[in-house]
């Protein structure tokens, strides 16, 4: 009997996010920043999604990588953070936010 491929349904795991241009990410992303800013005292400003993650749990997790500006400096720096989501309540909880280059 043949080894089964992974599956796109398979549970258990992080996932790559199939559309990371899905509007909603967006969205998730400016939370994830407003989030850090309240938390740091920053001033940091979303520019795009760059990739993620997803696993499913009571609700979702994402791990998004995110290109982002202080405003100050020129260029984007890259952060990766996570986040999780009960749709059911909306409830949203920044997990951590760190940057990675």
């Amino acid at each position: 009997m043949e080894k089964e491929e992974d599956s796109d349904d398979t549970f258990g795991g992080w996932h790559p996010i199939k559309d990371i241009k899905d509007p909603s990410l967006e969205v998730l992303a400016k939370f994830v920043i407003s989030e850090y800013n309240k938390q740091k005292n920053s001033r940091l400003n979303f520019e795009t999604v760059v990739s993620g993650d997803e696993l499913e749990v009571a609700g979702m997790k994402y791990r998004l990588v995110l290109n982002v500006n202080d405003g100050c400096n020129e260029g984007t720096n890259i952060y990766e953070a996570e986040v999780y989501v009960r749709a059911w309540d909306d409830y949203s909880e920044l997990i951590y936010m760190k940057p990675i280059n």
